[in-house]
């Protein structure tokens, strides 16, 4: 196929009217349409869909598992960034209308932090990792080959990806559905205990109640090549480093150090000769 078919943009295909269903039109074909589809069609059947009726949610998975490594080798295809964005916004709204719904006598500040723990990367690679997401995302050789396929990043992504896609090509009913398939649980867990996951903010204060004046300081580096960056943070109290932890974005990176530091500050916590915060010996004395 020639480069005259270049797929069309999401943003170029807004314009367009909406389905009676509140289905957007599918998109156009791209250049890695026979490999996309394949896999399209193998997703949609896992989610319950039907490829041979529901074709413009295949449509729009096909987009979705393309991974910008693939694109960047293969002018004219669409990556999945846009409707990430897109699934991004509508797993937010559906989240939030559920926390709303099962815990109304909630405060806006715990909804807030059980509805973070619930959309993190953490526990959407969860959901990509159960539905075998890794194995059907269209993505470079030198991504694969730098384990993409099992990389959190990529995979809470792409399940952001997913949702958009089901949204555009199936409506707000059934997306909602899916995900709720999906994170009921876990919406729950995190509405009775909001902010677990948070672990830099249960840091930060443990840290405040530990040792008055001091603050957790983060430090973080990168390495390796722009499509399989890796981050490495640890994180300080008091000049002394409690925790270290790498991942594949900055925030991962540090929610891993903090998650170390905070085990290792409530150890030290539990014990009767332990050490403050700023790593100080307890004396005991008054």
């Amino acid at each position: 196929m020639t480069q005259s078919t270049t797929s069309v943009s999401v943003s170029a295909r807004r314009e367009r009217p909406v389905g009676a269903a509140g289905q957007r039109p599918s998109p156009e074909p791209s250049p890695d349409a026979a490999d996309s589809r394949s896999a399209a069609r193998d997703l949609a059947e896992r989610l319950g869909f039907d490829p041979l009726v529901d074709e413009s949610v295949v449509d729009w998975l096909a987009v979705a598992l393309r991974h910008r490594s693939w694109c960047s080798e293969n002018p004219g295809s669409e990556s999945n960034e846009r409707l990430e964005f897109l699934g991004d916004a509508v797993l937010s709204m559906v989240v939030t209308e559920r926390l709303l719904q099962v815990f109304p006598a909630k405060p806006e500040g715990d909804l807030a932090k059980a509805r973070a723990s619930v959309v993190d990367a953490r526990t959407l690679a969860g959901v990509g990792e159960r539905i075998g997401l890794g194995d059907l995302v269209i993505m470079s050789r030198a991504e694969e080959a730098s384990g993409g396929r099992r990389k959190q990043s990529i995979l809470a992504d792409t399940v952001e990806a997913v949702i958009g896609a089901v949204y555009l090509g199936a409506g707000l009913d059934r997306t909602r559905l899916l995900v709720l398939s999906w994170l009921a649980d876990a919406i729950y867990e995190a509405g009775e205990r909001p902010g677990r996951h948070d672990y830099k903010t249960r840091l930060q204060e443990l840290v405040a109640r530990l040792s008055a004046g001091d603050r957790p300081v983060y430090q973080v580096e990168s390495y390796g090549p722009d499509h399989a960056r890796t981050f490495a943070a640890t994180v300080s109290v008091g000049g002394k480093v409690l925790g270290t932890g790498s991942g594949s974005s900055k925030k991962e990176a540090q929610q891993a150090a903090a998650r170390e530091a905070l085990v290792e500050l409530e150890r030290q916590e539990r014990s009767p000769h332990g050490e403050d915060a700023g790593g100080k010996r307890e004396t005991g004395d008054a």
